[in-house]
């Protein structure tokens, strides 16, 4: 059998842990013997990181900004505990947040529904997207441990010298304090990027934040979307009969929870990290979410919206049978060979993304899955562990 000859290499970036191993699998069983893989590789795990001081993030999003496509496994970000077990020279920024700040991209995310697995949400029919603004506030932040009593200021040095101060904290002893920030021009590509996003699948756009407390960071994005949608997008969107609205984050999870589902929900950076994996769970596995990174100039960066699954990865290290479930990361590859192949005019490159990405689906509704959705499952469901989830996958697409 021929490979698929590719034209341009994908930007690949390798990760941690368990999905690192399930990266190599997926690669060998279901796309090597396919395709002939292009790809310039880059890997992200914690260790190349702290070796490179994380100097490899920067060259990977880099390098995406090159070729367009690429495609991520899932990375650990360090906490104090990760710092002390892989001797790290420093906790290392999130390398999400690095590449998103470089790509000054929206990230949409979105669950991968199958037979037989219903949302946990009785009144959700449709996929709901999450649309995450990818720059700043917790991701981009600085921290000070407060020592003891004392005051705390925010100051701002304009280039003329002109400083505005405020008292953030009169501290009586202890405590901690975070400066977050975000850019007037990263939050129009977000809102440019919802806009023109849901456009494209004709589905409403939800927009929430908590301008009520938060009256100038947040209501600055508010009012960005606002100016936006009424100058730019509304008679488009009044055309596409589709529509738009803002409204407080937690009036927007009660909206979600009562909903059937089939629209888009913008959200800030940390809001959509954390409603995106609520919105996973719900619809039945974190390991069942596309995620892609959209940036202004057209790149595309996809990737599992889950983490590195360490659990299972200690059991691996055991030499003990695992049962984890590479759905997402599958998907994060046909996503970026489909890409890949619609901007190199590829058709076959295409039709192979769809291919695999059926065979998947089909081997699950078959009744063949991983644990986490045979526990779900409404029917007949047989558990098996990775290795075979992945072969049976492979049988499918050799039959197609």
């Amino acid at each position: 059998m021929s490979k698929i000859q590719m034209k341009t290499p994908l930007v690949e970036m390798d990760g941690d842990e368990m999905t690192r191993i399930l990266w190599a699998e997926i690669k060998e069983q279901l796309l090597e013997p396919f395709v002939d893989l292009k790809t310039e590789y880059y890997d992200l795990g914690l260790k190349h990181r702290d070796e490179t001081n994380d100097q490899v993030t920067v060259d990977s999003a880099k390098a995406t900004l090159k070729y367009g496509v690429a495609v991520k496994c899932a990375t650990i970000t360090p906490n104090a505990q990760r710092v002390e077990e892989y001797n790290l020279k420093e906790m290392w920024k999130s390398p999400n947040g690095t590449i998103r700040a470089i790509l000054d991209g929206t990230v949409f995310r979105a669950p991968i529904q199958v037979n037989g697995v219903h949302p946990t949400v009785r009144t959700w029919k449709k996929p709901i997207t999450i649309a995450r603004h990818a720059y700043g506030d917790v991701y981009k932040n600085t921290e000070i441990r407060v020592p003891g009593a004392g005051k705390a200021e925010l100051v701002f040095t304009g280039t003329d010298g002109k400083e505005i101060r405020q008292t953030i904290f009169e501290f009586k002893g202890p405590g901690v304090i975070q400066g977050l920030h975000n850019l007037d021009a990263s939050i129009t590509s977000f809102a440019h990027s919802c806009f023109q996003y849901a456009l494209s699948v004709k589905q409403d756009l939800w927009f929430s934040t908590k301008d009520t407390i938060s009256k100038t960071y947040d209501h600055r994005f508010k009012d960005i979307f606002a100016e936006l949608y009424e100058n730019q997008y509304k008679e488009a969107f009044e055309k596409a009969g589709i529509t738009y609205f803002y409204t407080l984050i937690d009036d927007a999870v009660a909206r979600v929870v009562r909903s059937e589902g089939g629209f888009i929900w913008a959200c800030k950076n940390y809001d959509g990290d954390v409603m995106s994996d609520m919105i996973a769970t719900a619809f039945g596995s974190l390991a069942m979410m596309t995620s892609v990174l959209v940036s202004p100039n057209g790149q595309f960066e996809y990737e599992a919206a889950h983490g590195t699954v360490t659990r299972h990865y200690y059991r691996y290290l055991k030499g003990e049978e695992t049962s984890t479930n590479p759905v997402a990361t599958i998907f994060a590859w046909s996503g970026a060979l489909r890409k890949r192949g619609e901007l190199d005019n590829l058709p076959e490159l295409q039709a192979f993304a769809d291919r695999l990405e059926n065979a998947t689906l089909d081997t699950i509704n078959s009744g063949i899955m991983t644990k986490d959705l045979a526990l779900l499952y409404e029917g007949e469901a047989q558990a098996v562990n990775s290795k075979q989830f992945l072969a049976a996958i492979r049988e499918r697409l050799v039959q197609n």
